[in-house]
């Protein structure tokens, strides 16, 4: 392979060295010792390097540090010790021949498709592009919209790479329909091995040919997943990890890494800040964006900030490196009929409010009593989700009229709430239009009854709790109805694109029920820091970085001032 960049040609033998490049295996860095003239300008050349010690850079592992190292050492020779040459020139072959793929990829839009023989199906013209796309890439972010088939394009890239055995990560709800569409796409013969793996103690494990474990057992095969020879994992909906620090977040890290091939699943892999990312992307391709302090400088607004200043650029970083893939349904889906989105006051029980608000007086009372800022926003919070919790349950029968009302004139209807109490209002008051339930308190059985019972037409009404709508495939509905609302507009939008997707014949009512008092309208106007970050590292539209910055301080500010008003009340 010879058509790659200059940077990562074959550095000059016999020249004069300025130190030494080693690989420690422990703590799988490089590590140059050098005359300060190479190690200074290394630190300030590149991000994530470790600057202790006068003499001494350090750089975690990666194919992309390992280019700039090479470039380093064409102005700057060093010696290779003879137990790390081996090593070095196998991690340069990789940089070259992920350097030349970037390119192709970049330069020349391919297509692919599956065998015939290992898959039953056809892909839509940009699948086949997403296919490309995940055989070449190899460790990626697929995160096209919802409704546009990642599920598929995912199994299309097994059946097409054969790269078997491969490691579902799903979220608990989710398992029934990845064994269905495994079954569909890859085995309607029924030759294909899987096996789902049960329980948070290990067991021998059967052979099979795809195994599918859900996120909440990670943590248990900690130590057992690594060593079981996956060539593939995918994670589905690989925003489960987007907070490191988590069992199951070192137990997926492990696995990736023991893994030839490790693709993430996810329309909405930000729910809150943009800096979210780094750890989505470390799942995948570990340092791709270099250690935290390196990314959180340079990206974000300040050191340990979370906050992307510039989250298009970022975003268009990842994709014009080939970590990311995503496309929108108004870009390859133009016959699909687009969303309307219509926000709707609603009626409110007054009474019942103010008596679910009671409790409050307590925690303002323990509120003016400390001065401790940690303690302090554990109470502000706690209050918050009181009001949250009372302003649902205050609206919830005229929630449940007004779904009435779109039923009876022949709409299909999903309804979104976030409580428990607000759900148990709802079954009560629509019992008699036999509406199925998707809460996080039925079983598979039930979930699945629920969605086939709408499918298939036999119920017009299912309602969902708002963090449990994901990976669901309900396009027969004609209207979304949000009863509670939530913090994140990725949530919303997972909701939404539950119908709003491939099969789709509609246009799409999405209707957001508001009280005139509550939580409601402090909860939409501190949407707008999360959906600009969102949005913009995305790719579906810039956003001013000032206005970015304001919203961020302005969101805590909500809260106290919430808090405020409602001491004033008291």
């Amino acid at each position: 392979m010879t058509d790659f960049p200059a940077y990562l040609r074959d550095v000059p033998p016999d020249q004069s060295t300025y130190g030494t490049l080693s690989y420690n295996r422990r703590s799988k860095c490089w590590t140059i010792k050098a005359e300060p003239c190479v190690t200074e300008l290394a630190k300030r050349l590149f991000p994530g390097c470790d600057g202790r010690g006068r003499g001494v850079a350090r750089f975690t592992a990666h194919r992309r540090i390992v280019g700039e190292l090479n470039w380093l050492m064409q102005r700057y020779p060093l010696e290779i010790r003879e137990a790390d040459r081996a090593r070095w020139e196998s991690a340069l072959d990789e940089a070259r021949e992920y350097a030349v793929r970037r390119e192709q990829a970049r330069t020349q839009p391919e297509t692919a498709e599956p065998p015939k023989e290992t898959f039953s199906g056809e892909l839509l013209p940009f699948q086949k592009q997403g296919l490309a796309f995940l055989l070449a890439s190899r460790r990626c972010l697929l995160a096209d919209e919802m409704g546009l088939g990642k599920t598929v394009q995912a199994l299309a890239f097994l059946a097409a790479s054969s790269a078997y055995p491969a490691v579902l990560v799903v979220p608990p709800h989710l398992i029934r329909n990845w064994q269905r569409e495994l079954e569909r796409f890859l085995s309607p013969d029924g030759r294909l091995r899987v096996h789902v793996i049960r329980g948070l103690k290990p067991y021998p494990l059967p052979e099979a040919d795809v195994y599918i474990i859900h996120y909440l057992l990670l943590r248990g095969w900690k130590d057992v997943l690594p060593g079981q020879g996956f060539r593939t994992v995918i994670f589905d909906e690989i925003q489960e990890l987007r907070h490191n620090g988590t069992g199951k977040f070192s137990a997926a890290s492990l696995l990736s890494e023991a893994c030839e091939n490790a693709i993430g699943l996810s329309g909405t892999p930000i729910y809150n800040q943009g800096g979210e990312i780094w750890n989505v992307v470390n799942i995948l391709d570990f340092h791709f964006l270099g250690d935290w302090e390196s990314f959180s400088r340079e990206w974000c607004y300040g050191y340990n900030s979370a906050m992307v200043a510039k989250p298009e650029l970022l975003g268009e970083h990842l994709r014009r490196e080939g970590l990311m893939l995503r496309r929108l349904k108004s870009e390859v889906l133009t016959e699909l009929a687009p969303k309307r989105r219509l926000v709707q006051e609603i009626d409110w029980d007054d009474a019942v409010y103010r008596e679910l608000m009671k409790p409050v007086a307590e925690q303002l009372r323990l509120l003016r009593a400390t001065d401790d800022p940690s303690r302090r926003a554990l109470i502000e919070d706690a209050i918050c989700q009181q009001q949250r919790q009372a302003t649902g349950v205050a609206k919830a029968p005229f929630v449940c009229a007004f779904v009435k009302a779109l039923v009876e004139s022949g709409e299909r209807v999903l309804l979104m709430a976030h409580h428990h109490a607000v759900m148990d209002i709802y079954k009560r008051e629509l019992r008699a239009l036999h509406p199925g339930f998707i809460t996080g308190r039925e079983t598979d059985k039930q979930k699945d009854a629920a969605v086939s019972a709408f499918m298939s037409g036999k119920s017009d009404l299912v309602c969902i709790s708002l963090r449990s709508a994901s990976g669901l495939n309900l396009q027969q509905a004609t209207c979304v109805v949000f009863g509670e609302l939530d913090w994140s507009p990725a949530v919303h939008s997972q909701a939404e694109d539950r119908a709003h997707r491939i099969g789709q014949t509609d246009s799409l009512l999405c209707y957001y029920l508001v009280s005139p008092r509550g939580s409601d309208r402090d909860m939409q106007d501190a949407l707008g820091l999360k959906v600009s970050q969102f949005v913009s590292l995305m790719g579906d539209a810039p956003v001013s970085p000032v206005e970015s910055a304001l919203r961020q301080v302005e969101a805590r500010e909500r809260i106290r001032r919430l808090v405020e008003r409602l001491s004033e009340e008291e």
